[in-house]
């Protein structure tokens, strides 16, 4: 396959530990936050914003601590607040991310606050930020529901104030990958700073908004791990990383090896499971069951795997799953690597017990396979040791 060309640079900004961990029902103890920030920074993830300083006692000395003992850019979020701003340029980390409502029902319902204040808000935030020698990024929250020439407006003020990142946030995950596109081009008109994307999965489609706000010009998307994050979730670091690196041919510089590694880590401390057919890091991402599909990935995995994608490239292992819709190829395989060396009537017949035993969706393990086999009278040459 040829590698498209839309995409010059992926950056990758991780706030597992800031959006992630405001998954509903999820909190991740100090040790986790710095078990996952530790992965995050030896696989050279680019930003990782680590948490909301202000928030507690227990948040600040966690984003300081990840801020002094990694070597990649350390973020942390602030209200555009004095305390907010403070406490972020306290915790020591590299780059401060402001933000603010600029949709009118967030200002109104949640901010209660006007349109001159978010901006006058906006500005001294930044401008304070600036003033202590720290790179500042400035988020207009709900940017996609924003009225445009209000969103001008504030990107161009806080751009005179010399912010380093404008990030566009679709707070509520109801932009699609054109409308993303079109939004960064617009943007990337009114300042100088580089351009962030942070999408929503409400509708399945932060992964693809993330793509679509790169192939636009921008320079960095915000993503999580396993896409957790408020309501559906963010954009999947695990999906933007390797759509990046198989789709678009772009190095990322980020090992995709551990990425499995990292998923199981994060599941682990959220407790939210990933879905079996997650993208990725699903259980099922590599395995096959369909007969068809099983033959034709024994005689080559291009035929019914993405091909640009492998699980050795992801730190996973091509599972061969056993049931109802098992082929031949596929049991004779696994007999044959369990030490058996079945005629093509006994692979036949076997066949027929797994596909009959898997019917009754009972799972079909490799005792369960073995057992077939020798009820079967199949010749077994060794045990082999698993």
């Amino acid at each position: 396959m040829e590698h498209t060309s839309e995409i010059e640079e992926v950056r990758i900004f991780d706030t597992t530990l800031r959006d992630g961990e405001q998954s509903p029902r999820t909190s991740f103890s100090y040790e986790e936050k710095r078990d996952i920030a530790a992965v995050l920074d030896e696989m050279g993830t680019h930003v990782i914003e680590a948490g909301f300083p202000v928030n507690s006692d227990a948040e600040f000395e966690a984003v300081s601590d990840i801020a002094a003992s990694t070597d990649v850019t350390t973020c942390g979020l602030a209200r555009v607040v004095d305390k907010d701003v403070e406490a972020a340029l306290d915790s020591g980390v590299d780059l401060v991310h402001v933000f603010v409502s600029t949709s009118d029902v967030q200002l109104q319902d949640s901010m209660h606050a006007s349109r001159e204040e978010a901006v006058e808000r906006a500005v001294a935030s930044v401008e304070r930020v600036k003033e202590a020698g720290v790179d500042a990024m400035f988020s207009p929250m709900d940017a996609t529901r924003t009225e445009e020439s209000f969103l001008v407006d504030i990107v161009e003020a806080v751009d005179d104030a010399g912010v380093d990142w404008i990030n566009i946030p679709d707070t509520c995950g109801v932009c699609t990958p054109t409308r993303m596109a079109t939004l960064v081009r617009k943007v990337r008109e009114h300042t100088d700073a580089q351009i962030d994307v942070h999408a929503h999965d409400d509708f399945g489609l932060a992964s693809a908004n993330a793509m679509a706000g790169f192939e636009a010009g921008a320079h960095q998307a915000q993503v999580s791990v396993n896409g957790i994050g408020e309501r559906a979730g963010n954009a999947a670091y695990e999906e933007v990383v390797m759509a990046a690196e198989s789709l678009y041919g772009v190095e990322t510089g980020v090992d995709t090896t551990r990425i499995t590694e990292l998923a199981r880590l994060v599941e682990s401390a959220s407790d939210i499971p990933i879905p079996a057919n997650k993208p990725v890091v699903g259980r099922n991402a590599f395995s096959h069951e369909s007969g068809i599909h099983a033959a034709g990935v024994l005689e080559n995995t291009d035929t019914f795997e993405p091909g640009v994608m492998t699980p050795e490239m992801v730190g996973a292992t091509r599972e061969f799953v056993l049931g109802k819709h098992t082929g031949t190829h596929s049991v004779r395989k696994r007999l044959e690597d369990a030490g058996f060396e079945p005629t093509d009537d006994e692979v036949r017949a076997v066949t027929r017990r797994v596909k009959d035993y898997g019917a009754e969706k009972q799972r079909v393990t490799m005792s369960e396979l073995k057992r077939f086999a020798r009820e079967e009278g199949v010749t077994q040459t060794e045990e082999v040791r698993a």
